[in-house]
Formats: structure tokens, sequence, C-alpha cells
């Protein structure tokens, strides 16, 4: 077999497409799982407005979420009105102190947040907080 020389060499080439294609599913991975590791300690409801609201910067808390049906959530467990108080001791364990953040909706009846958080003043060294947001 005899090699000619008359034929003309094909330049080499790259191909950058898939090499693109690549890099976005890449990229495309890495802000869906940036995402997914977004600390959601709540659950989401229409808090109300303040323009008074501070940061509380504490370790140990516990968020009490009352949703706008009524149902009550401690970090997203749902708990009975009359388990809170012991699920939220639990929750404080052998602390001084814990800072219980009220996150109720903005619909929901002001006798019942007064209702969760009379019983979260049982709670020894219990430090209450109500979310709201900025104006």
């Amino acid at each position: 077999m005899q090699l000619r020389d008359d034929e003309p060499d094909i330049p080499a080439q790259i191909n950058i497409v898939p090499m693109i294609d690549v890099i976005f599913a890449i990229l495309t991975f890495f802000i869906m799982s940036s995402l997914s590791l977004t600390r959601s300690e709540g659950l989401p409801v229409n808090l109300p407005q303040a323009s008074t609201g501070q940061l509380q910067q504490q370790n140990l808390k516990a968020l009490v979420t009352v949703k706008a049906n009524g149902e009550l959530f401690v970090n997203r467990d749902r708990v009975p009105l009359e388990q809170l108080t012991n699920q939220v001791g639990q929750l404080r364990g052998d602390q001084a102190e814990i800072v219980v953040i009220v996150n109720a909706d903005e619909s929901v009846d002001h006798g019942q947040v007064v209702e969760v958080m009379d019983e979260l003043r049982k709670v020894r060294g219990a430090k209450l907080a109500i979310a709201t947001e900025p104006e």
C-alpha cells in the first residue's frame, strides 16, 4: 500500500461546542446544588412587615411556625399546642437559654399568636422573638 502525497492533509480542528455543553452542565449542577444548600429553617409563611426589626444572633434557637390555617410547627415538625412546651424544652436540653422565634403568618388571629407565646413562656430559659419582613 502506497501513501500518496498528492492528497491534501485535513487540518486538525478542535470542536469547542461539546466542551461548552459540558461547562454549562457543570455550571447548572453547581447552581442547583448551591440552591439546595441554603439553610431554610422554617416553613414559608407571609410575615408581617416591621421597620424596627433586628437580626437575632444566637446559636441555640428554635423556630415555631404558625401557618395561616392554624397549624403549629417546631423546626418543620408538626406539633399540637399541648406538646409545644415539651418540644421546645427538649430542644433547649442542658443549655441555660434558647431563643424561640415565632414565625406567624400575618393572617393568623392575634389571639392564637398570644396563646402560642403564652405556652412558650412556660419553657424555662426561653427568650421569645417574632419574625418579621423588613419594610
